[in-house]
């Protein structure tokens, strides 16, 4: 089962950050991959991205050893983790994070909860709403935006997603 979260915070310290998501994601039995919402154009795209690396799992031709870095490139549309990372990457004093949580439970809400309280951070779905200015700063250009109507922008992001697999 795949979850997706937006949230706002402020990510004083990155390293500890990541520690934390790492221990939760082992306690947990849990893969978790975090991102800079401000770059995350809708649920659909993180949704995407997941499936895209679980399938590249089970087909063995992942590219990294780890569903958590296959879900940050595919997220990103990046064939690379020097490329992907500093493109979807949390930063230090990041205010909207987007998470992407992966496992076979059925049920995620203790779970998520537990993950916010933690990271003291706060629920909020609306950090991951697409914009022009998200396009923008994934890489996508006016003209690609240019050859869709509003209503397909998304389209654009999942096209991204899915091209990995061919650039891989």
């Amino acid at each position: 089962m795949i979850q997706i979260i937006g949230a706002k915070g402020n990510i004083k310290d990155i390293d500890v950050f990541l520690k934390q998501i790492q221990s939760f994601a082992k306690k947990n039995n849990v893969v978790i991959q975090v991102f800079d919402a401000d770059v995350i154009y809708g649920k659909n795209h993180l949704v995407s991205a997941a499936e895209h690396s679980i399938r590249a799992f089970e087909r063995k031709t992942n590219t990294t050893n780890s569903l958590d870095k296959e879900i940050l490139l595919y997220a990103a549309g990046e064939r690379q983790l020097k490329l992907a990372i500093p493109k979807m990457g949390v930063k230090k004093d990041r205010k909207n994070i987007a998470f992407v949580l992966v496992n076979n439970k059925k049920s995620y809400a203790t779970l998520t909860d537990e993950l916010l309280k933690i990271l003291d951070l706060k629920r909020d779905e609306k950090v991951l709403e697409g914009n022009q200015e998200k396009l923008r700063k994934f890489g996508i250009t006016e003209k690609e935006l240019k050859t869709v109507t509003k209503a397909k922008y998304g389209d654009l992001i999942l096209e991204k997603v899915a091209m990995v697999d061919i650039i891989k």
